[in-house]
């Protein structure tokens, strides 16, 4: 199948060589191939990581001290020569459908800047998280998967991921950043994306414990964006779209997190993430009770 545009997808590694050779079929086997496939190696030491990276022949390959998950997606977008650049991780997958569907969606929403689509659980978790897009909610959580394809552009115009961000969030920061310029995105509402979780992982093991503090660093980084007038302003362009919840426990939420102690917050965000969606959509998957219907709590 043709494609109007030409796409490139990026790929950061490190020791990720359990992992990378799922991630690579599942690129090779798009119904819509892309035209490259960009493979950042963020200094890995694993010796079975090198050889497998040194063995690739149908990708391209960028080799590079450590620096981080951010710095590693910077340097495959700089990297990368498509007019449109998908980021995927090393252990997470795609449908065969992705990228045909996706670029469908995305080309023929002239609102769009970018399209994402479901993200099917995998690993640690099971089960479909529905997302809408809706920018007013991205302000207070971090809604959308990093696995978003755009226009390369728009990483060049938004400054790229922010490399000092090494604990991650930096994919929450860079979808504010876009829409705080007026780029927002558009959904497929099918789950053709693969999201591992592990225990071990950056989400879990590291942000997720930070949440306050990384949350805070977004704020400071997008204070135009974060004052009450732009806030209510913000909440009234979007409050037509599908959202997790009403108006106030969003201005709750950012009051206690404004007012409470760093180790208070995260006992409300520890609180807050055992009843998250994951964790309910987890316990029917596992009970058997399926998944929900899109746009509710």
């Amino acid at each position: 199948m043709d494609s109007p545009a030409r796409i490139s997808i990026v790929i950061p590694c490190y020791n990720s060589g359990e992992t990378l050779p799922q991630t690579l079929e599942s690129v090779r086997a798009q119904t819509l191939p892309p035209m490259e496939v960009v493979v950042v190696d963020d200094g890995s030491t694993d010796p079975a990581t090198i050889a497998l990276l040194d063995g690739l022949r149908d990708i391209t390959l960028v080799r590079k001290p450590n620096g981080g998950l951010p710095s590693a997606r910077n340097a495959g977008f700089a990297a990368a020569h498509g007019d449109y650049i998908l980021p995927l991780d090393s252990d997470d997958w795609l449908e065969p459908e992705f990228l045909e569907k996706v670029s469908a969606a995305l080309f023929g929403q002239q609102e769009a800047s970018f399209a994402f689509a479901l993200a099917r659980l995998e690993g640690e978790a099971s089960g479909i998280l529905w997302k809408n897009y809706n920018f007013f909610e991205q302000l207070f959580f971090n809604q959308l998967p990093y696995c978003l394809l755009l226009p390369k552009r728009l990483w060049e115009e938004v400054g790229g991921y922010d490399e000092s961000m090494r604990k991650g969030y930096e994919d929450w920061d860079f979808n504010i950043r876009l829409g705080a310029r007026g780029y927002f995105g558009i959904v497929v509402r099918e789950p053709l994306f693969h999201y591992r979780v592990r225990s071990t992982g950056m989400l879990q093991a590291t942000s997720s414990r930070l949440h306050g503090r990384l949350w805070a660093e977004i704020q400071a980084r997008n204070p135009q964006l974060y004052s009450l007038g732009s806030l209510l302003k913000t909440w009234r362009q979007w409050r037509h779209c599908p959202s997790s919840y009403p108006l106030l426990p969003y201005f709750g939420w950012l009051l206690l997190h404004r007012m409470l102690p760093h180790a208070a917050f995260q006992g409300c965000f520890r609180w807050l993430l055992r009843r998250s969606q994951s964790r309910r959509e987890t316990a029917r998957s596992t009970a058997g009770g399926g998944t929900r219907t899109p746009g509710t709590p």
